[in-house]
Parts: structure tokens; sequence; C-alpha cells
């Protein structure tokens, strides 16, 4: 039987404000004696799916209702922009606040934000999970013990091709009504999501961002809503040090974790692997990461968790605070650091690059600076009137045909339109020059490929004649991205395509 942390403590009561992301959370609670008595969310299906879940749970639409509820902390996982005025109705209703990435949308926000915890006297706790993986905690005790020296640089990524998201709900339904799309992650500027890469380093060396210099990619993925590439930030630290952060998608998921002190470094990007010697050429050393002894107990739960054992880690450090013992490490004056390094980045790239300060709120002049400012990203399109009304009846299965272009949730295995067709075409042309076992990879694909065409051809249809009626929008422009990229004119030959896949195999499936 699995032991129950804090099991001779009083259960804390959890209320769960957005039952997307915020119901992965669920399972984890039985662990850590919390108990989930709340949940609120304006979707029906997620509602009747935390209910399911958590039968003895109160769940409801109504976020004023909702706040009426008798439970000790709220778990804010609403929409990204709305982060900041839900932690601050939570506090100002009595309860602490765990809230989900990132905390504020606006420095004016993040100013009333800090202001109200002050005030109220709860805990709030920032939900930044990757700080808390293996290697990045492995990182941080060698950092605290002086093993690395001073910080002098680090790489890490957090490039995370989300195309989908933007039609979709995190669950991978298709958002309604299918004429609007999703409410951020359509629009967002992929700087403002900087605290998975930023966040590890924050707390492996125990630093604060303060000045940034960002840039915005221009060419970008195929379908993508918001027209935008890769984002990388170069961020001077407080010692000096300067971390080159990279957000955003592109054609290959990267989690980078690269660190340089001026004693040793390490990449732990795929396996922790540590030079020391104090020198360029210093001796390599392969790094098995281990958890100490005191932390041993709540590893082993949290290694079976979610994103790499971090939120299980995030709910254990609230626990722990809750009762008594050390504060978490994300309170509200850390969470604004990392916050305001995306308010700061997506303001450098969109003002020429521009080096800017990332400000100090624990400092009340740096407060009073930023106190009125509510400047946000420059938008390309509204969500909900990404298609004019005159076009919305003609569009309301858009987000639905969307996903059968590319679908959230799906693995090289399982990956469908556009993004099958490349990956089988582009397998044949390399196939010749890959390893025996990837080639079985291929062969899967262009079968896969073979049984696909039919449904996809009459997707290829029904884009056309919508991006056809749609002209000028952003919609014609990612329909007709997906279907250059799908190569659209052989698709609808579907039969000769087939036959040409179908010899292929007979020549290359031996």
């Amino acid at each position: 039987m699995t032991k129950q942390l804090f099991a001779d403590r009083k259960p804390i009561r959890l209320g769960i404000w957005g039952l997307g992301r915020g119901s992965n959370f669920s399972r984890l609670c039985q662990f850590l004696n919390i108990e989930i008595v709340a949940g609120c969310d304006y979707n029906d299906w997620m509602r009747e799916k935390f209910l399911k879940n958590n039968p003895n749970a109160f769940v409801t639409a109504n976020d004023e209702e909702f706040l009426r509820q008798d439970f000790d902390v709220a778990l804010v996982a609403t929409f990204f922009p709305d982060h900041a005025q839900h932690s601050i109705r939570a506090l100002n209703a009595g309860k602490h606040v765990l809230c989900e990435v990132t905390s504020f949308f606006t420095p004016a926000q993040g100013v009333e934000l800090i202001e109200t915890v002050e005030k109220s006297g709860k805990i709030y706790n920032l939900l930044e999970n990757y700080p808390y993986m293996a290697p990045n905690r492995n990182l941080r005790r060698l950092w605290r013990e002086g093993f690395f020296g001073d910080f002098m640089y680090a790489e890490f990524d957090y490039n995370h091709d989300c195309r989908p998201l933007g039609w979709t709900y995190i669950d991978g339904v298709p958002v309604q009504p299918g004429y609007t799309v999703h409410n951020w992650r359509s629009v967002q500027a992929s700087h403002y999501y900087a605290t998975h890469s930023l966040g590890p380093v924050m707390l492996i060396t125990g630093l604060r961002p303060v000045q940034i210099t960002a840039y915005m990619a221009e060419p970008h993925l195929p379908g993508l809503l918001k027209a935008a590439g890769l984002a990388p930030s170069l961020i001077k630290m407080s010692n000096g040090g300067i971390v080159r952060n990279l957000v955003g998608g592109g054609t290959g998921d990267t989690h980078a974790k690269r660190i340089w002190g001026t004693l040793a470094s390490c990449d732990a990007t795929h396996k922790m692997e540590i030079r020391v010697g104090a020198r360029g050429g210093g001796r390599r050393l392969a790094f098995d990461p281990v958890d100490s002894p005191e932390e041993e107990e709540v590893a082993k739960l949290a290694r079976d968790a979610g994103h790499g054992g971090g939120d299980f880690w995030e709910l254990y450090n609230f626990a722990r605070e809750f009762h008594g013992g050390q504060k978490a490490d994300w309170d509200v004056y850390s969470a604004a650091d990392v916050t305001l390094a995306g308010i700061m980045a997506v303001r450098s790239a969109e003002d020429n690059n521009a080096t800017l300060e990332i400000p100090n709120f624990r400092d009340i002049n740096a407060r009073n600076k930023y106190r009125n400012d509510n400047r946000t990203q420059k938008r390309l399109f509204e969500p909900d009137e990404i298609f004019p009304e005159n076009l919305r009846e003609t569009a309301k299965n858009f987000t639905q045909l969307m996903c059968k272009f590319d679908k959230w949730g799906t693995g090289a295995d399982n990956v469908v339109g556009t993004c099958l067709v490349r990956q089988a075409l582009d397998g044949m042309k390399l196939f010749d020059f890959i390893q025996d076992d990837d080639k079985k990879k291929v062969i899967h694909d262009v079968k896969r490929l073979v049984d696909a065409l039919p449904e996809l051809a009459e997707a290829c249809k029904e884009a056309q004649e919508l991006a056809d009626k749609c002209k000028g929008t952003v919609p014609e422009r990612a329909i007709r991205e997906f279907l250059e990229a799908a190569e659209a004119p052989r698709v609808l030959n579907t039969q000769a395509f087939v036959d040409e896949l179908n010899l292929w195999l007979k020549q290359h499936d031996n």
C-alpha cells in the first residue's frame, strides 16, 4: 500500500478552478492528504468528467458559487490571461492559491496580485513544474553546494509544437462553436510562456532575471494560426551571467538543458553529462540523477506523476508550507520574476529587439513605476472573431476540420493528415540512408497513409472549399499552408497516389 504523506495532519481541502489542466492534479492529491471538494468550469463535459472522478465534490459553472464553498486552497488553472484576476478573487475570498503558469498578464496585474497576497497573509504558489524534474533537482543540489562555481551561461528550451491546441481544448476536443478558436493558445505570443525553460535556471542557480533582449522568428509551422515561429531571448541574470531561452514550436521538439559554471558544466538534455576540471577540455562524466535520503520517500511518489514528477513536487511543496514547514520555492515574488521575463520578452520582440529591464517587484519603487502598465501583445486576431459574422455558419466545422490535418495528443506512430503525409514522404526520401529499425517505421507510415488517403482527400476538398469562401482571413492562410504541406494535388488524385505508394511498398517492404 502506498504511503500517504501528511497523514497525521488535518486534510487540506482543495477547490479546482479550471478543470482541463486542473484535473491533472486530481490523482496526486490522495498521496498528500488533500481532499478535492469543489470544481468550477464553464465546459459541461469537463464538469461531468470531474464529477465522475470526484463523486463527492461540489461542481459548478458559476465562479461566485465556487468561491463561496468551504475549502482551504484554490488551484487556479483557468485561461492564461485570467490567472491574476482569478487568483486575486480567490485570495479575497479567504483562500490560499496555487496558480498555473503564468501569474499575470500585465505588470499592473502583477502589482495588484503581490499587494493582495501581502494583505491577505495567505500562501501563494506558482505551479511551475519543470524545475522539479530529476536532472534539474540534481543540478540545483550540486549548484548550491558550490560544485559548479559561479553561473556563466545556460541554454534551456521549451520548444514544443502545440499547434493543434489553437483549435482544441487541452483534452483534444475541438473548440466550440467551431467558427471560434482557443481563447489564448491560438493567438498568444510564445515569449509569455517562458517559465518552463527559464524557471529551472532560476531555481538551479538561485538567481533572478534582470534584463532581456528577445526575438521572434518569422517563418512558422504550416497551419499555425498565430503565424509566429521560434522565439529566442537572451536574459541577463542578477550575477551578470546569460541565459539563452528558447520557446515556441518548431519541426523538432527540444527541451535542451545545458549550463556552464566557472568550475564545471553540464549537458542534461538527454542524459546528465558533467564536464569537470574547470577547463573546456575537462573530463566528461556520466551522472545518474539520484535523490537525497531526505527526499527519497517523496521522490518515489513523484516518479509516477505527470511532467517528470514536477506536478507532484508542486503539491508537496505547498502542503509542506501549509502545515508549517519549509516555504515553497515559487512564492509570489519569484513568480513575478519569471512572469515579468516573459512579458518583457514580448515587448522586446515587438519593439525592434530592444533591451529591457525586468523589474523586481519586491521593491515598492519598481512596483510604482509599473502600477498602471496594462500593455499587452499586439494580437493578430481575436479568437472569437477569427471569422467575420457573415461566414460563421459556413465555418461552423472549422475546428473539427483542422483536427483532420493535425490532432493534439498524437505521437509519431499515429499522426494524421498533413503530418502523416510529410512523415511518410520524407521517410521515403531518406529511406536508403537510414537504419533498418527506422526503415520499418517508414514502411509503417506509408501503409498508414495508403489507408488514410480516401478520408484525407475528402478533408482536402472540404478545406479547399472553405478557404475559397473565406479569402483574406487567418483561417484561409492556415488552411492553405496545411494543404500545401500535405501536397493536396497528389492527395486529391487519390488512386494514382495510392498506386504510387503501393508500388514503393512492393519494392521496399521485403
